[in-house]
């Protein structure tokens, strides 16, 4: 997966700049037969790496991208084509920041709240080559975003289209991405398990070094008995998830990174304003 940054700074809900605590990723698709990313994404006078950007996406002369005010819609991310027809994602929000991409639905409640969203570029839904391309790099999207942010794909909700979303209360009444994946002997169900494949896949502890790993081989599960209770209710919640073979490191050292982690996944970060 290559992955580009181009955020849409000119787009009002980036200047709105609400946060969330993402619970969840929502799968789009454009609804437009347009695969190139410059339809959608185009940096301003003031995007860092702007020329390289241009170059890499190449250039929209009708002006309709969204990377403007008055778009009333944006995403955190989007697939298709580059300028020279390869699949790439470009970041367009910053992960945890609320998009506008759900819409309200019939329960009142909307996505925009809980879920990181992006849009897969549409093209005429009948190339297994494009679909294909972009497919993988959704994949691989999600599967980062859930490591990231401690997501089961599996989990119910967590890992939703736009159509599930409106099925479920959050999301207004669109049918992406059930028109196209169906087509090309994928569904949601499917998807959903490529993701969790690509995260057992890669299954290396990323919030952790390799010289922490090491320094916790063989250490097993076995805190201080006064800390005990505390370490169980850590490992319940998703705080310390070890190194995968029952080693927690309980009295190893604390890096400064892995309390950052730590203090992360607890949502303290989240919660503290910036400076």
């Amino acid at each position: 997966m290559r992955l580009l940054q181009c955020l849409l700074t000119a787009n009002d809900c980036y200047k709105a700049k609400q946060t969330i605590r993402p619970k969840g990723i929502m799968v789009h698709s454009t609804g437009a037969n347009n695969p190139m990313l410059r339809r959608y994404v185009q940096p301003t006078v003031s995007t860092p790496e702007r020329t390289s950007l241009l170059a890499a996406l190449g250039t929209n002369p009708n002006r309709n991208d969204w990377n403007r005010t008055g778009t009333n819609a944006c995403v955190h991310g989007f697939i298709g084509k580059l300028a020279d027809g390869t699949v790439a994602v470009v970041q367009t929000l910053p992960w945890n920041w609320r998009g506008w991409h759900a819409g309200v639905g019939s329960s009142g409640r909307s996505a925009n709240n809980t879920h990181i969203s992006f849009e897969i570029c549409e093209d005429g839904l009948s190339d297994p080559r494009y679909f294909v391309q972009a497919y993988q790099a959704a994949v691989e999207l999600t599967a980062m975003l859930c490591r990231e942010y401690r997501l089961n794909p599996l989990a119910d909700g967590v890992v939703i289209c736009h159509r599930e979303g409106c099925c479920r209360g959050i999301a207004s009444n669109h049918a992406d991405v059930e028109h196209w994946f169906p087509r090309h002997g994928k569904s949601m169900d499917t998807f959903r398990a490529d993701v969790a494949r690509e995260m057992n896949g890669k299954k290396e502890e990323l919030d952790m070094t390799k010289d922490e790993l090491l320094s916790i081989e063989k250490t097993g599960d076995k805190p201080s008995s006064w800390a005990k209770a505390s370490a169980e209710k850590a490992k319940r919640k998703g705080l310390l998830t070890g190194d995968g073979k029952g080693n927690y490191g309980w009295q190893v050292p604390l890096t400064t990174e892995r309390l950052a982690v730590i203090l992360d996944r607890a949502g303290v970060l989240d919660a503290l304003p910036d400076r």
